[in-house]
């Protein structure tokens, strides 16, 4: 395994047990989508955000210069979380480090299916992945990066 894709998988694993909630309600599906939208454009960010939980969109918000190919990738990266548990980019990595692709050697179909950063599972704690928090519309480190740190920010905040 090549040795920057064995350190970003530890941080993309370090982030899957930290980043997680004692419990998720549509309120904070709300407060969260809105703070990533927020981030987004005080970057200067065009994205789309999408907040799921156990198959029910409960936010979902595309900022202007984006297209429905973003509501696209959201839908395929979301399949990912979904069927692997982890966060798309940490499943693209995967592949990544033992010098295949997820494209080529996953089976899965590339129609349904995109192993690209910004899907992140919404993982209550001692339960499990319930659902996602997705961005897309950046270069996949950025979209994750996104995510992770607006996760992140919410969670500290939180009482």
């Amino acid at each position: 395994m090549h040795e920057d894709h064995a350190a970003l998988l530890q941080d993309l694993a370090l982030q899957e047990q930290q980043l997680q909630f004692a419990a998720f309600s549509n309120a904070d599906a709300l407060r969260l989508g809105l703070l990533l939208v927020e981030r987004a454009a005080a970057t200067g960010a065009a994205v789309t955000v999408d907040i799921t939980r156990n198959g029910h969109c409960l936010f979902h918000h595309a900022m202007a210069g984006t297209s429905p190919d973003n509501a696209d990738w959201i839908r395929r990266k979301n399949n990912v979380v979904h069927r692997y548990g982890r966060s798309s980019w940490h499943v693209g990595t995967r592949y990544r480090s033992k010098g295949k692709t997820f494209e080529a050697d996953s089976g899965a179909d590339l129609g349904d299916f995109a192993a690209h950063g910004g899907a992140f599972p919404l993982i209550i704690r001692d339960t499990g992945v319930i659902g996602t928090v997705t961005v897309s519309g950046l270069p996949q480190k950025e979209d994750h990066a996104l995510v992770t740190s607006v996760l992140r920010e919410y969670l500290d905040g939180r009482p």
